[in-house]
Parts: structure tokens; sequence; C-alpha cells
């Protein structure tokens, strides 16, 4: 499976010169952002930075740098469309309506994000089909139909208990939130840790319903989607 993981980020970056990762700097993110370390594929990351994320989150940031030399770019929400926001319906009205907390998101990472990839003609995630049920098909790279450019997934086959494999393996820097009971890892106040046999987005956005658990970031998951066949790369030692 590392093999693999490593081909797609080559194939990735040879391909897509100028292809960014988005990192929420759990789990996922972090093994991703050792490999492309271990591969030296030039992929800039960023993260999004929504002003509420939790400080054990933020100092993920400074862990990478340590260990890695890498600089990841905070991509922070627009403070005017922020205010006006919380002016208009309440500093925690997320809470109120799936369609106040759709518009947070959209005003905090979505825009964000969408400043971040403008001009790029492809990005890297770390999401997996087994994380929740809007994301049991995704493709390993497919067409982001939403954002305009492709998307590669390339941990999308993969189980949690791959993931921590190598993050214990390899000797991965992780955030403490996990340890925590949070297998997955948003905002402060929209993520809870979950309880025993729960599905492992189940501390997200946890008082909605699980096929709506998506922020806009991957809106495409929850619509018709439109995959793009992954052309092998060769074995560089063959």
């Amino acid at each position: 499976m590392w093999k693999a993981l490593i081909d797609t980020l080559t194939e990735a970056a040879a391909a897509h010169p100028d292809v960014v990762m988005a990192s929420s700097l759990a789990a996922e993110d972090m093994l991703l952002t050792h490999a492309i370390h271990e591969a030296g594929v030039p992929v800039a990351i960023f993260t999004l930075d929504t002003g509420r994320l939790h400080p054990e989150t933020l100092a993920m940031i400074d862990r990478v740098r340590e260990h890695y030399g890498i600089e990841i770019e905070r991509r922070m929400p627009e403070a005017g469309a922020v205010a006006a926001h919380v002016q208009a319906h309440g500093e925690f009205a997320f809470y109120e309506s799936l369609e106040l907390r759709k518009a947070c998101c959209e005003i905090r990472k979505v825009a964000p994000l969408r400043r971040a990839l403008a001009g790029r003609s492809a990005w890297i995630t770390g999401q997996r089909r087994a994380q929740a049920v809007s994301r049991g098909q995704l493709e390993i790279r497919e067409d982001d139909q939403v954002f305009g450019l492709i998307k590669y997934n390339p941990l999308a086959a993969w189980e949690e208990a791959d993931v921590w494999r190598e993050i214990r393996a390899r000797s991965i820097p992780y955030n403490p939130l996990h340890d925590a009971g949070y297998p997955s890892i948003g905002c402060d106040p929209c993520t809870r840790p979950i309880r025993p046999g729960e599905d492992p987005r189940a501390g997200r956005w946890w008082w909605e319903l699980a096929d709506q658990k998506e922020c806009g970031l991957h809106a495409g998951n929850l619509g018709r989607r439109q995959a793009i066949p992954i052309q092998p790369v060769a074995d560089a030692s063959a």
C-alpha cells in the first residue's frame, strides 16, 4: 500500500506541477505529509485556519516545520465576511439549521479553499471511503466538478487500521486529539469525541444526519461523481 501511495503522489506531481495538498492536520494528512517528504515530490501544503480550530490542531503546523522542515501555509477566511455573518445570525448559528451551518462553512472553509485552488489544475486530499457514507464511492483520481480541477484521494481505499499502522511504524507525528477520542477533527465547536461503536465521523456536526456531513470542501461526494481512471506509474526500479 505504501508503494502505491508514493506512486500516486509521484504521478500527481508529474502530471500537475502546480498540485497542492489541503491538510486538516489530522492523521490521514500527516501520513500524506510524511509520504510527500519521503518521496521528495514538490507538493505545496496548506491548511484552512477557520479561526475556530483546536489549539492542538494549530500546534501541528509547528510540529511539521520542526519534524520535516515543511512550511504549511495558513489560509484564513475574510474577517469582514465572518463578522457580518456573526452579527446577522449569532456566534453559534450553525447549531440552528443545516443552512446556517453550511453558510458558516462556506465563509470559513470553502471560500478560502476556492482562493487557494484558483488557477491550479489539481489538489490532493486525505479522504477515505471508510470515513463516511458520503465518501463510499471515492476514486483515487477524479474530476472535481465543484472546483473545476482534478482531485487526488491517494488514501481512498485505506482503512483506519492501515493509516495507524503506518503512523506507528514510521513514527509519524500526529494530533494528540486522536488519543482523546477524536478520529475526525474539525472546528472546535463542531467536533466532539465519538462513543464506542460510532462512525468515525459521528463526532463531526453530531446534531445532523450522517448523509449531510460534508462542509462543502467535498460537496461532490453528495452528488453524482465522474471518475477518471488513474494511469499506472512505471516502477523506477524495473
